[in-house]
């Protein structure tokens, strides 16, 4: 995106030009930070024109309850702190933790829905569709809040913490494994399939979040260049995009996707917008697309839940202008804005090692439509079924997708069943992590 990358190389040149200045002697939770903080809020925030008065440094004991009291509460559910090495980490797929994710069923029974392949927990063999009924010799139930959600006491993601559970496998065997968290490489691409269907080749791609490959340049997915070589190499038909478990990430992959998936007499048109606040004009800025591969599809499909956001929301929103978008599955989470980090534009938070990534712009499509907090509402609500495994055609959403491209329609024979979840995966996770969110 020239935006960013223009705002990068400002970001290297202003740290690097700065004034000398008297020593910082690192504090990061001191109030001189939390000064750093509100400067920065003011000058790069989306909404700084809504910040308070600055509020008393002496009232808050951590630099995230002094954020919290910051932000624009009516629409901003995004902003947080970090540290610049765990933002940088997390782009390009470097995690620690078990490696895994999970949803409930219907009856509220919580399955794998996900396992990064060198993760520890994929190492050991886990795969979607296993039933966790104990962690740590006790029963799911047992970890449920008052209110309503659940906190399953795994601990920090620090590698060296084990945690033991207990699975009824889709055989009916069960079987209990100790698992230890370590450092590993995360994957974006958890399937790939292609199903022969109507007289079609149907791309099947579970893609589970928008990580770019470490030391590549221009930012990209060597991930991304392989599947669609892969559905290339198919001569699909229709592709069918599985996002339900993906909280966002880089916007330049979801751009490279995208320049996959547009046709190619759309090449050159406008991708979409991009806009800072009233400071920063300078460098509202645009991206077009520039045709990627060879796929000419004239529909994509969609599977969303709530836990699809962010880069998730941005690719359905660029290419509705130019192309037909079907969504199945569940409303998805609801963020037209975006981010990049502040401390290389601030002295104080460089040196105490404090990464403010607050929201600092938001995206329009070529249509203007840049209002989407309440999420993208789908046009075929499905219950997300996370007993089967990937590719599996009993899978609810992947059924209703498939049952569209054979039928040409949604077929009125066919019941979907639906739930919404009062609670998901995202909703465990703050900051950072709830765009990234794995255990």
């Amino acid at each position: 995106m020239k935006t960013h990358r223009h705002i990068l190389f400002l970001i290297m040149l202003g740290f690097w030009a700065c004034d000398p200045k008297e020593e910082i002697i690192p504090d990061p939770q001191s109030d001189q930070v939390k000064q750093a903080i509100y400067d920065s809020m003011e000058e790069w925030y989306y909404w700084n024109e809504e910040l308070p008065p600055i509020p008393s440094f002496s009232d808050f004991s951590s630099n995230s309850e002094f954020l919290n009291a910051l932000l624009f509460q009516e629409l901003d559910r995004f902003s947080y702190l970090t540290t610049l090495e765990d933002f940088q980490n997390a782009f390009v797929g470097r995690n620690a933790g078990h490696g895994f994710g999970f949803a409930f069923d219907a009856e509220e029974r919580l399955f794998l829905t996900f396992v990064f392949d060198e993760s520890p927990a994929g190492k050991d063999g886990w795969q979607r569709g296993w039933e966790i009924t104990e962690i740590n010799s006790k029963p799911i139930s047992d970890y449920k809040t008052s209110t309503g959600g659940y906190d399953f006491q795994l601990g920090a993601s620090d590698p060296g913490i084990s945690n033991t559970f207990t699975f009824l496998l889709p055989d009916g065997t069960t079987t209990t494994r100790t698992n230890t968290k370590a450092e590993y490489q995360s994957n974006s691409v958890l399937f790939q399939n292609v199903f022969d269907l109507a007289d079609k080749k149907v791309g099947y791609w579970v893609y589970q979040s928008f990580k770019a490959t470490a030391g590549l340049s221009p930012t990209k997915s060597q991930e991304v260049d392989e599947s669609m070589a892969f559905f290339q190499a198919e001569n699909i038909d229709e592709l069918i995009i599985d996002l339900r478990y993906n909280g966002g990430g880089s916007v330049a992959v979801a751009e490279q996707i995208s320049n996959y998936l547009i046709q190619s007499s759309n090449t050159g048109k406008l991708m979409y917008t991009n806009k800072l606040n009233s400071l920063k004009t300078s460098l509202n800025d645009s991206e077009n697309f520039n045709k990627l591969g060879t796929l000419d599809l004239s529909r994509i499909i969609f599977i969303t839940s709530r836990g699809s956001a962010s880069a998730s929301e941005l690719v359905i929103n660029i290419l509705r202008p130019y192309t037909e978008v079907v969504l199945i599955g569940d409303n998805t989470f609801g963020k037209p804005v975006g981010s990049f980090p502040l401390s290389s534009f601030n002295r104080v938070l460089s040196q105490n090692d404090v990464e403010l990534v607050p929201i600092t712009f938001a995206t329009a499509n070529a249509d203007g439509n840049a209002d989407y907090f309440d999420g993208f509402p789908v046009d075929l609500s499905v219950g997300d079924s996370p007993q089967y495994a990937w590719g599996d055609p009993r899978d609810f959403r992947l059924a209703a997708a498939l049952d569209l491209v054979e039928s040409s329609g949604f077929s009125s024979r066919i019941h979907y069943p639906f739930f919404k979840a009062s609670w998901e995966m995202i909703d465990a996770f703050e900051g950072l992590e709830k765009e990234f969110p794995a255990y």
